[in-house]
């Protein structure tokens, strides 16, 4: 399926900015819920864990100057659709990295879509298969797909595959290790993919 014809009126009339998705998260915290069907006690602690992260990554995220200056360059109309929810650690620790480079391109809206309630949104950008978030569509002012980025940079995918490796299943250990991973990185993964991205434009 054709993204514009996927991402149609009617479903953008659905997503969220990025201070819209910031207070639902909040007042999911507030209630001491969590999105999307799964109400169970880890998601509801994840959620709140995340919004505190995303509230510490609004303030310290820095983009890079060159990075910036490249995003003006190629981001000429461009429209971010994120598919995300609260309760994801790796949505926490990208999402408010991706609109700081939004916000840095100046000409780049982004639109945030929850995947639990779009989940035929979701299997046209599955990863192995996987339901796997956040995950980045950019469309440009035609509605056509220019690229797609997510759920996380490879650094920290590299983390997960040794996990797996390591026949590593406890979720409290796992979430420990990559949390540690994105610590170490600070966004630079992300800052060399988009930058890639972007020069292959």
């Amino acid at each position: 399926m054709k993204p514009q014809f996927l991402f149609t009126p009617e479903l953008l009339a659905k997503t969220m900015d990025y201070d819209t998705y910031m207070q639902f998260s909040e007042q999911l915290v507030a209630e001491g819920r969590t999105s999307g069907p799964n109400q169970s006690a880890p998601y509801i602690y994840y959620t709140k864990l995340n919004f505190q992260r995303m509230k510490r990554l609004n303030k310290t995220v820095l983009i890079p100057e060159n990075l910036a200056l490249l995003l003006k360059q190629k981001g000429t109309n461009w429209q971010w659709i994120i598919i995300t929810e609260p309760w994801c650690g790796d949505a926490a620790q990208c999402v408010p990295v991706l609109e700081k480079l939004a916000l840095a391109g100046e000409n780049i809206q982004t639109l945030y879509l929850l995947r639990d309630e779009h989940p035929s949104v979701m299997d046209a950008y599955l990863t192995n298969g996987g339901r796997s978030i956040p995950k980045l569509i950019c469309l440009d002012s035609n509605g056509d797909e220019i690229y797609t980025w997510g759920p996380r940079p490879s650094v920290i995918q590299e983390v997960m595959n040794r996990l797996k490796t390591d026949g590593v299943t406890e979720i409290a250990t796992i979430v420990e290790a990559i949390q540690k991973a994105y610590n170490d990185d600070k966004q630079n993964g992300i800052y060399q993919e988009f930058g890639a991205l972007l020069q292959a434009i």
